[in-house]
């Protein structure tokens, strides 16, 4: 029926960006580690587009790797989509600023309202937004400021937009995103664990909760695809088993398992890889 919101979770289109040869080494990351092995990278992630395009049907729009830009597959920074509006962001890394251009391009060429934040005191990055169907959350980390969360109430001002403190990790959602409608997947570390008694305390609505044993584990992408229903991209049981145990309980759910054990080392999670949106005809 023309004017009814869109069920959450509901997607047409993906934006993803493949691997640049610079990541390996130029990539940003929180503390140093293990080497990225590359080609395995490159097969993970290309199984992640995979699974988005063939099995889920979405329209996978693949911009090429630019390798003067290590961090550039890591699109949900560059953009905060919601309905037809989306706000090109200002990334906390200025070495990362100039990955905006191209998905800017490509948001514009699917016909959306973009807005540009232009406001040189602001940062912000998809990461740390958590829009929960009902109201946004704001991480406040390294590389999400106050201003930059007042733009994006600016913008989507049809939204509650809490603010929470970011502490442990990188982003809000390295420990804390949806597994489905009012359904809160959460870490179980002191940080992520503060993270949600905060959310909890400012909404006005309420969450249940999929409490995860792994912080990492809890960033997984849910979408709600005709003729499938509610599915949920998780992390492989190979990587996280006790935690991969309590998603097996999501009954209702299409299960599907996805490796991420090399962009993880650069600080990816699987909600990291890709800009979905909802592009109604």
């Amino acid at each position: 029926m023309a004017g009814t919101l869109p069920v959450f979770g509901s997607c047409t289109h993906a934006v993803v960006r493949d691997i640049p040869d610079s990541l390996a080494v130029e990539a940003l990351r929180m503390s140093g580690g293990e080497s990225v092995d590359m080609e395995k990278a490159r097969r993970e992630h290309q199984l992640y587009t995979g699974i988005l395009s063939h099995k889920l049907g979405l329209q996978v729009l693949q911009l090429p790797a630019d390798h003067s830009l290590p961090d550039c597959v890591f699109v949900e920074d560059t953009a905060v989509v919601c309905g037809d509006t989306a706000l090109l962001t200002r990334p906390g890394a200025p070495s990362r600023r100039r990955e905006v251009e191209a998905v800017k391009k490509i948001l514009e060429d699917l016909h959306l309202n973009v807005v540009e934040m232009t406001d040189e005191a602001a940062t912000l990055d998809g990461g740390d937004i958590l829009f929960t169907g009902k109201e946004f959350f704001v991480g406040l980390s390294k590389r999400t400021n106050q201003r930059g969360a007042e733009i994006l109430a600016d913008v989507f001002k049809d939204y509650a937009v809490s603010k929470v403190t970011v502490t442990g990790t990188l982003h809000l959602k390295s420990y804390c995103t949806m597994a489905g409608p009012g359904l809160i997947a959460i870490g179980s570390s002191e940080h992520a664990q503060k993270a949600l008694k905060i959310m909890q305390e400012m909404s006005e609505h309420r969450y249940d909760k999929l409490t995860l044993p792994d912080d990492q584990a809890a960033n997984c992408v849910y979408l709600n695809i005709p003729n499938k229903g509610h599915v949920l991209l998780h992390r492989a049981p190979e990587e996280f088993p006790e935690s991969a145990k309590v998603f097996e309980k999501l009954k209702d759910y299409m299960l599907i398992p996805v490796s991420n054990s090399e962009l993880a080392k650069v600080d990816g999670g699987l909600t990291c890889c890709s800009v979905l949106l909802n592009k109604r005809a």
